[in-house]
């Protein structure tokens, strides 16, 4: 599967018209990078695509923060080819589309499903 433009991704998110989430994805609230609920049933999520590059053998772990925004910002930019977006997959409500993006944080010891609604005007290509 190839990646998704930053392109297809705007016009994703733009997709998404309902004004609220539907009951089935109400309880993910992550304008920023959060973990996913504890009792979130993740088969409500269907995905759609992947940001992973099929031919990077290592992406890169720096972020792009041009405006001083942090990981967990809810404003910070989604940046296609720097982390953690070259390690994400796109992912949408079964039931209202609403889309997302996720990714597992892998650390000594533990792992993490980390979840960020997908938002249009914060998708960005930098350079890399």
């Amino acid at each position: 599967m190839a990646a998704m433009t930053a392109d297809e991704l705007i016009a994703l998110a733009r997709a998404h018209r309902a004004a609220t989430p539907c009951t089935r994805c109400q309880s993910l609230v992550c304008k920023g990078w959060e973990s996913v609920p504890g009792g979130f049933d993740l088969s409500r999520l269907s995905r759609v695509g992947t940001l992973r590059d099929p031919q990077a053998d290592d992406p890169t772990l720096d972020e792009y923060h041009p405006a001083g925004t942090g990981a967990w910002s809810a404003d910070a930019p989604i940046a296609l080819g720097w982390f953690p977006y070259n390690r994400c997959d796109v992912w949408q409500c079964s039931a209202c589309a609403r889309p997302f993006l996720r990714y597992t944080e892998v650390g000594g010891y533990y792992t993490d499903e980390r979840i960020r609604e997908l938002q249009a005007h914060l998708v960005v290509q930098p350079p890399t």
